[in-house]
């Protein structure tokens, strides 16, 4: 039998090797009128989002986030404008999709051009989606749980996503295969209509002609 310290060795790596990492560093560079620069993360519905910003210091620039969806109206869950230092920010997903964490640094006060062109920020950023996002250590703490029943706790989270995702992916399957025999359907009677009119149209035609030549007496 297995000693609990080499489960819990074993859980932690299954842990390490199931999460997924969300976390990039970049440098924003600032502007007057600044585009937005967009870091894109997929989500289920009712996923808990953790933001983790750390901005890093620069003068004469303020860097404001918005956190949006992917639809097509680019629903704002959360907007919030001068963030500096380290920011956390938490949002719950609405719909299945893409959520984007979006940055704009812009241009304070009297700077000249030479100056501008050298203004930007280090951004970084880490977002956390689903069970990655839960503080087990609060849980563990809370409910007083032990080393390798706080692993099992997050293991028990990343197993509930994944069948949530084995079931999204179900799902999209059932709709692909209703839609694949739904247009097969339609281009099986498109045919069979095709079919009879051209049928249709000769058998005109025959009895056309046969009143044509008729009436032409070049036949009986």
């Amino acid at each position: 039998m297995l000693s609990a310290s080499l489960h819990y060795l074993l859980l932690s790596s299954l842990l390490l090797l199931s999460t997924p990492t969300h976390a990039i560093k970049f440098s924003l560079q600032a502007h007057r009128y600044p585009p937005s620069k967009c870091i894109w993360n997929a989500a289920h519905p009712n996923a808990l989002v953790i933001v983790t910003a750390n901005v890093g210091p620069g003068l004469n620039q303020r860097v404001d986030i918005e956190i949006v969806d992917s639809s097509p109206k680019k629903n704002v869950y959360l907007s919030k404008k001068g963030i500096k230092s380290e920011s956390r920010l938490a949002i719950t997903t609405h719909s299945e999709g893409e959520v984007g964490v979006c940055f704009k640094n812009y241009i304070e006060g009297d700077v000249s051009y030479e100056q501008a062109q050298k203004l930007s920020r280090v951004i970084d950023l880490d977002v956390d989606i689903g069970a990655d996002a839960v503080d087990y250590n609060a849980i563990a703490n809370q409910e007083s749980l032990s080393g390798l029943e706080t692993e099992m706790r997050k293991l028990e989270g990343l197993v509930k996503e994944i069948v949530d995702e084995l079931g999204y992916l179900k799902s999209r399957e059932e709709r692909f295969t209703d839609t694949n025999t739904s247009t097969n359907q339609r281009v099986q009677n498109f045919a069979w209509f095709t079919l009879a009119s051209l049928t249709g149209l000769g058998v005109w035609q025959i009895f056309h002609l046969r009143a044509f030549f008729k009436r032409k007496y070049l036949i009986d």
